[in-house]
């Protein structure tokens, strides 16, 4: 079993008498589902597990459904009540405002029913979260897998791991190099852009968006000021609206810019940001070289296992509520 700390989270939360909407946020493929219906089985009580990017899903009457089907539930079951998970809860409009009238309808009439909600877009599922459900919600966040998960699913070694990234459904594609990059490029890469980030938000230079992170991939481990970024990207407008990209890209478990450590958060968050890719698959996916030749490449393979190294700190730094900085020897 894998995410063993966040299963056992979610289980004692779904298993007290409290009532909080619980919210499993992540990257794709960092195994949301999986984890839900992991605990799902475990418990004893009735869970309904449905999900909005089934082609049945329409929207919040579709939802309102599926609530009233786990409310029925719920009542047959008694004291001990039952669970409604909704997977890709981020397709549905204006979905958190919905959420928050049932459940609150729930609270007054004291109904057992427990919420789990699953997004692939963390970004916006905080969006959500902080502007209709203050209070009401608690998080469990999953990020990459780490060496540790892919070398026991899959019993890949270090170099494999560098190379390829985190990506378990993309593990049995690496003895064809060629059809692992395409499959990376065009359901991971290409899907959280297009779905997850430019029709969710309001993006007014896409274009610009994946300039952005097809160049902060080929930086991953270095630093570059927003300065040097503006004369490298076309149509790169100003340096706020490039901040604004790069967050939104992290946000997604895609790329992120380490803040330079300082005594003031002012000074943090004015530095040039030094990237990391939170997946090597990213890098390895858009570059011409294969695992044996990154290999023979010293400088590139240095690059690397240094981004792999800054995306397992940052994303354990994501799961466990810590901040990672990064700091120049002698300043």
């Amino acid at each position: 079993m894998f995410k063993r700390d966040q299963f056992d989270v979610l289980k004692t939360r779904l298993e007290e008498r409290r009532r909080f909407i619980q919210v499993v946020a992540g990257p794709r493929q960092s195994g949301k589902s999986t984890l839900a219906r992991q605990v799902a089985d475990s418990l004893d009580t009735p869970v309904r597990f449905v999900s909005a990017d089934d082609p049945e899903a329409r929207g919040r009457a579709w939802l309102e459904l599926q609530w009233g089907i786990a409310r029925i539930q719920a009542r047959e079951a008694g004291k001990h009540g039952s669970v409604l998970i909704v997977d890709e809860i981020q397709k549905i409009s204006s979905w958190s405002e919905l959420i928050k009238r049932l459940w609150d309808e729930d609270s007054a009439s004291r109904l057992p029913l427990k919420i789990v909600v699953l997004g692939s877009a963390p970004l916006l599922i905080q969006k959500g979260l902080t502007e209709s459900l203050t209070g009401r919600f608690e998080v469990v966040r999953l990020t990459h897998w780490s060496f540790s998960e892919m070398k026991a699913a899959f019993g890949w070694d270090l170099d494999q791991y560098v190379f390829f990234g985190g990506y378990p459904g993309a593990a049995d594609l690496i003895q064809d190099e060629e059809r692992w990059k395409r499959y990376i490029l065009d359901s991971m890469i290409e899907t959280t852009l297009s779905r997850d980030l430019l029709q969710l938000n309001r993006i007014d230079k896409p274009a610009l968006l994946r300039q952005l992170f097809t160049l902060g991939c080929s930086y991953s481990g270095q630093i570059l000021s927003y300065t040097k970024l503006v004369g490298q990207l076309q149509d790169a407008g100003n340096t706020t609206t490039l901040a604004h990209y790069l967050e939104l890209l992290g946000a997604a478990g895609m790329l992120t810019g380490l803040h330079k450590y300082a005594g003031q958060k002012v000074r943090q968050r004015g530095s040039s940001p030094k990237f990391v890719t939170l997946n090597n698959a990213f890098i390895s996916a858009q570059s011409e070289l294969g695992l044996e030749q990154a290999k023979e490449d010293p400088a590139y393979w240095g690059r690397l296992v240094e981004s792999a190294v800054g995306a397992h700190l940052v994303n354990e730094a994501r799961s466990m509520g810590y901040e990672i900085y990064y700091w120049r020897e002698g300043e």
